[in-house]
């Protein structure tokens, strides 16, 4: 939105269904985005009737806006097919900012959003073949992740002086963004925690407010003592370059720890049906991007079924206990934001002129 704005000639309008960041930047959103953060086949279900509802509002507010470009972003259950009950009636052009992971599983998908999709923003660099085999047009814009300011040895030091660190050592905790994923996932990252012992201190970065409360009774039903850090704060990618070691759930925060020279535990857990079905539907070899990125094993990470404490206090153990072996991860968590981009143009002026070559 960003660099829309900066690189368009004319004012630019923006509607649709966004957050706090998006609105702030000027969209006037339809309904809160927070209604669409679900994951998970069976997790979808109890919410179906109402999704829909939504999808349906969302088609006519495009509809009866007819603007330039729809820009559907991420969440492809849910904008994919706002792009299929649109293609028919609507006459501009419809764009998809992050390529659908075909690559890792249901590689159909993109056959599929071809007969509704002109024009793909990848946020990966091997993606574009993956769009343009099936018509659509594709450009590799660069991960945002790398755009974005890398605290200082400063503010590292102020931060641990706030939190009274002393000689502690500080570990991040990332159960997760979705309040379904941090009630799986929380209680097994929690009981790592206690199990690595005296001498360590606890940060968790909440991902939005309302989140706030689950997870500080997650961690009082734990008897853990951790440190919420806040959005309103904006300490998060501070809070990992002071940390020695994440534990995070499987997403992108693994490439933001990378871009800051965290290195990392992966885990992650969903409903059993869910993770059945993924299991038997996967194709790539990893589901963490650095791994993926630099054809590696650089970062461990469990799957549902091996998402367990003794598992997850294995390798983190190993890691507290090897300098060595924290400085490998570290050095191809930075391969891995370099093909990401980094040290080029900034990611959002080119997914800003990728669009505007497309509307104009």
């Amino acid at each position: 939105m960003r660099g829309l704005k900066s690189e368009s000639s004319g004012d630019v309008e923006f509607f649709g269904v966004g957050g706090p960041l998006m609105q702030a930047e000027g969209l006037t959103s339809l309904f809160e985005m927070s209604e669409l953060s679900i994951f998970g086949l069976v997790e979808v279900l109890p919410k179906y009737r109402h999704l829909k509802k939504r999808l349906h509002e969302t088609a006519q507010d495009v509809l009866a806006k007819k603007p330039d470009a729809l820009i559907t972003i991420d969440s492809p259950g849910f904008t994919l097919r706002l792009a299929a009950r649109l293609r028919q009636e609507f006459d501009g052009k419809i764009i998809h900012y992050v390529a659908p992971s075909v690559w890792a599983w249901k590689p159909g998908r993109a056959q599929k959003m071809a007969k509704h999709v002109d024009h793909v923003l990848a946020i990966l660099p091997f993606e574009p073949p993956y769009m343009t085999k099936e018509g659509m047009s594709c450009d590799f814009v660069g991960h945002p992740v790398v755009a974005e300011p890398v605290p200082d040895t400063g503010e590292v030091d102020r931060l641990k002086a706030q939190l009274n660190l002393g000689t502690d050592r500080l570990i991040t905790l990332l159960p997760g963004s979705r309040l379904g994923e941090i009630t799986r996932l929380a209680p097994i990252f929690f009981e790592v925690a206690k199990k690595l012992g005296p001498g360590f201190r606890f940060a968790i970065p909440v991902a939005s407010l309302h989140l706030q409360k689950p997870l500080e009774q997650l961690l009082e039903k734990s008897s853990l003592s951790a440190d919420l850090i806040l959005p309103e704060a904006k300490l998060k990618t501070t809070v990992f370059a002071a940390s020695e070691l994440a534990l995070a759930a499987s997403g992108t925060v693994s490439i933001e720890l990378a871009a800051v020279g965290t290195p990392m535990v992966i885990g992650y857990k969903t409903n059993w049906l869910t993770a059945l079905i993924m299991r038997r539907a996967m194709l790539a070899s990893s589901f963490t991007l650095v791994n993926l990125l630099t054809d590696s094993k650089a970062v461990p990470e469990f799957e549902p079924r091996d998402c367990t404490v003794e598992n997850l206090l294995r390798e983190m153990t190993k890691l507290l206990e090897s300098p060595d072996a924290r400085a490998a991860q570290i050095s191809v968590g930075q391969q891995a934001i370099d093909a990401l981009g980094r040290g080029g143009l900034d990611p959002g002026v080119r997914a800003a002129r990728s669009v505007l070559a497309q509307v104009q």
